[in-house]
């Protein structure tokens, strides 16, 4: 069956579309260009502003013209991740989508439910002519994964609203109301490239087999991270066996656990079978220590072509200690509530041309804990003889116990289901703490259906959550507080 047709199939139609159309982080036109014409053949009033952020307006029902007008928020952008084994192009190729029991999944790639899924009920909401609601305006943003572009690109007055729902939560039946600030971490090691000593050996170490997944939501689940899993045995390799470094090539994106993580390297030459011993031995240990976690960790080590050359020695072993000591995972639990308060993720360690890069994603709602994770990683790499620099920051979103669109949401909620709906904040970077820096009188929630495993091949969407959320969507709609 197709997930075109699941129900409610007016939502279901327009996210099998989105499946079609290639749009991962920067790469956006196609999914832009879709949007628009969406909204101009609805003849609606449609915007794109310069960094391709769209905008739909959609008149007030008849008799709720003195509603407050409501934003629908969702970006257009998708992670693009895939398994080794699966042949996929994420710039031309369509996802292949498809029902799996209670649950929607694509083949070896994500879903892009995160952000499809959001972006489609706002699609049927403009494309519905028998609903009640008052003035409606649909804000597809653009690359919200890789740098939160559109948001930090929107310019004021071009939205008319006076409350934003957020479609960008993965829980239903939670209503989100705050969530982390950000800031990317880049380290760059400028290195000498030399030549392969004599009497050397070359292997090539694989850490594969991991869960990965969104490095805020999944970030205190104690996955194994490729990265940090790689440097400890190269650090053990180094300190044994006086290898030398070639190449790494670990994590690809800054918002998600890396899953896969390589590196080339010599080592003297007779000492394969003790070094095969070591690895293996490290194996051993760090697969009991995720077992409960993260049980599929694979290491594979192999005899490869000698390199045509390896990093100079200096700065080789300043890299390794750099990355085998740098901050990574939850650093503290909130105090407040049962969410992480700050985190960071070592997303993305490679090596090209005499120089190497470390990116990591630092979180944090607290603006001083995240400072203070930032001048700690500062002092790690400094001493190391790297290049630091911090950028993209984007503030928190504090929540506002006060709002009125929360009241009624909580409201809609208990009288459709019969139970209040759990209100949090999350330790992920949604878009509306910058939205509120250029709109700082808008009235902001967040909500969504159930999606879990969210920038891993493993993305799921709950089908079943879908239909409530909508539901719960078109009577918040039609209960939307007055002017």
């Amino acid at each position: 069956m197709s997930i075109a047709t699941l129900n409610p199939e007016r939502v279901w139609k327009h996210f099998y579309a989105l499946t079609q159309i290639p749009r991962p982080s920067k790469h956006e036109r196609k999914a832009i260009e879709f949007a628009a014409k969406f909204g101009k053949d609805l003849g609606l009033e449609t915007i794109v502003d310069e960094v391709g952020n769209v905008i739909i307006r959609k008149p007030a029902t008849k008799g709720m013209e003195n509603r407050k007008g409501i934003i629908l928020q969702g970006h257009l952008d998708m992670v693009p991740q895939k398994n080794n084994d699966k042949v996929h192009d994420f710039k031309t190729d369509p996802i292949e989508a498809y029902a799996d029991g209670d649950w929607v999944k694509a083949k070896g790639t994500t879903l892009g439910a995160d952000n499809g899924i959001g972006l489609a009920m706002a699609m049927a909401v403009l494309e519905a002519n028998d609903l009640e609601h008052g003035p409606i305006e649909a804000l597809f943003t653009a690359d919200e994964e890789t740098g939160m572009t559109g948001a930090f690109g929107l310019k004021p007055g071009l939205l008319n609203g006076d409350i934003l729902i957020n479609l960008d939560s993965e829980e239903e039946g939670e209503l989100c109301t705050g969530c982390a600030g950000g800031l990317d971490g880049t380290f760059t090691f400028n290195y000498k490239e030399e030549s392969v000593p004599a009497n050397y050996e070359a292997y090539k170490l694989t850490v594969s087999g991991l869960k990965g997944g969104h490095s805020g939501v999944d970030i205190a689940l104690g996955r194994g991270n490729a990265n940090k899993i790689l440097l400890r045995i190269l650090y053990t390799l180094d300190r044994d066996y006086k290898i030398r470094l070639a190449a790494i090539d670990g994590g690809s994106l800054r918002n998600a656990i890396p899953r896969e993580a390589s590196a080339s390297f010599v080592a003297p030459a007779g000492k394969a079978t003790e070094i095969q011993q070591t690895v293996e031995q490290l194996f051993r240990v760090m697969a009991a220590e995720l077992s409960a976690t993260d049980g599929g960790l694979k290491v594979l080590l192999e005899p490869i072509t000698a390199p045509a050359t390896v990093i100079d020695a200096t700065t080789q072993k300043n890299i390794i200690l750099a990355i085998y000591a740098c901050p990574n995972g939850v650093m503290r639990m909130s105090d407040s509530l049962p969410i992480v308060e700050t985190s960071t993720n070592l997303a993305i360690v490679k090596s090209n041309n005499g120089e190497l890069k470390v990116n990591c994603l630092l979180r944090s709602s607290v603006d001083s804990a995240k400072e203070a994770l930032s001048d700690r990683m500062n002092a790690v790499f400094t001493l190391a003889g790297a290049e630091v620099e911090f950028s993209g920051a984007y503030p928190g979103w504090k929540p506002n116990p006060a709002s009125a669109i929360l009241q009624t949401m909580k409201e809609v909620y208990k009288r459709l289901y019969g139970k209040e709906p759990l209100v949090s904040a999350i330790h992920a970077g949604l878009e509306c703490g910058l939205l509120g820096g250029v709109y700082p009188n808008l009235d902001m929630i967040s909500c969504g259906p159930t999606i879990r495993f969210p920038h891993s091949p493993d993305e799921q969407l709950d089908i079943a959550s879908v239909d409530k959320c909508w539901k719960f969507l078109l009577e918040t709609l039609k209960n939307a507080p007055a002017k």
